[in-house]
């Protein structure tokens, strides 16, 4: 019988141990936004090719389906790092906690602009963030009413836009780009007409507006076959394809690096990812990977980044998000109100 018992013992012991092994991992996983996948992505291949650690993995989910993912628990099955091309939500911080999720790290690491884009040959649009707004709305102002958009070419909306068929590719719901638009663009705008009756979100679903997945060079390659098409994503994008495409001129200002980081480009954002406290340590390489991300030669005036869209932050700010995360400083629900 105790022979019996110490067999069981063994194999329980054996089962558990398998079970621990199988879900230790070696190689940092990270989720999220389609925007900040390329700068994420660059910074792992580094990582990858200039430490001992394996290079990161990878996937663009869409910074909804990022933190979806990662806040779904603590255990070390689930993300260590989401990317976001927005902060994080006050419910899903919550979620976060309610899940276990033991510490979240915010890092701001930059800036960038939503672009709307069209084809290098066609007229360049010059829109403002209400000519935005009625192209993608579901409904819009008429006699004080709202009804259903009945806007099919951009003159319709305003006589100096060109007679060009209202096509635009654009974020789905789980992107942070497509979170921005409504913030920044569809908010925004709608706050000044009244019969919206405050801020106004919901982007018709006609075919003018079509949802193009989380993959921007996607939306790229159509601009580049259709004249009237627009494509809406991160500078970036506009950034690695001059010569093919050209970005809106918005409210009187181009998307440039400067007119972005001052703000003046109305469509400005700041960029982030957040780091699950608890599996550093746990995962090898966390901390390392942050480190270089976070380093000069990253996200610096001169830093790689710069050369492939990013728009970097001032450098009292860098001195200041490297400070908060070498005190692992946590995210606090009281930081998000």
């Amino acid at each position: 019988m105790k022979r019996l018992l110490k067999s069981m013992l063994i194999a329980v012991a054996m089962v558990v141990f398998a079970s621990s092994f199988a879900s230790a991992r070696d190689q940092i996983r990270i989720v999220g936004s389609s925007t900040v996948y390329p700068f994420a992505s660059y910074v792992a291949e580094e990582f990858g090719t200039t430490t001992k650690y394996p290079t990161p993995v990878i996937e663009s989910t869409g910074s909804g389906g990022g933190h979806k993912l990662t806040w779904a628990g603590d255990g070390i099955d689930t993300p260590d790092i989401t990317n976001s091309s927005r902060r994080i939500k006050v419910s899903e911080f919550k979620r976060a906690m309610e899940n276990g999720v033991d510490g979240i790290i915010e890092v701001v690491f930059g800036y960038d602009g939503i672009v709307l884009a069209n084809n290098e040959k066609a007229e360049r649009l010059k829109l403002s963030r209400e000519d935005i707004l009625l192209a993608v709305a579901a409904e819009v102002p008429k006699n004080g009413k709202l009804v259903k958009n009945p806007y099919e070419y951009w003159d319709e909306i305003n006589s100096d836009l060109p007679h060009n068929k209202i096509l635009i590719y654009g974020p789905p719901t789980s992107s942070g780009t497509r979170d921005a638009l409504k913030e920044l663009v569809m908010e925004a705008a709608s706050e000044e007409i009244p019969a919206y009756g405050g801020e106004y979100t919901k982007i018709r679903q006609d075919g003018a507006y079509v949802p193009a997945g989380e993959n921007d060079n996607l939306i790229v390659q159509r601009l580049t076959k259709d004249p009237d098409a627009i494509g809406i994503f991160g500078y970036s994008f506009l950034e690695e394809n001059q010569g093919r495409i050209q970005g809106a001129i918005i409210e009187g200002y181009e998307p440039k690096p400067e007119y972005i980081s001052s703000g003046k480009y109305p469509v400005s954002r700041s960029l982030y990812f957040y780091v699950k406290k608890d599996h550093i340590g746990k995962v090898p390489g966390i901390d390392a990977y942050v480190d270089l991300f976070l380093s000069e030669k990253m996200i610096g005036e001169y830093g790689y980044l710069k050369n492939i869209g990013l728009i970097p932050l001032p450098k009292e700010k860098r001195e200041e998000v490297r400070k908060n995360w070498e005190n692992r400083k946590e995210l606090q629900l009281s930081d998000l109100k």
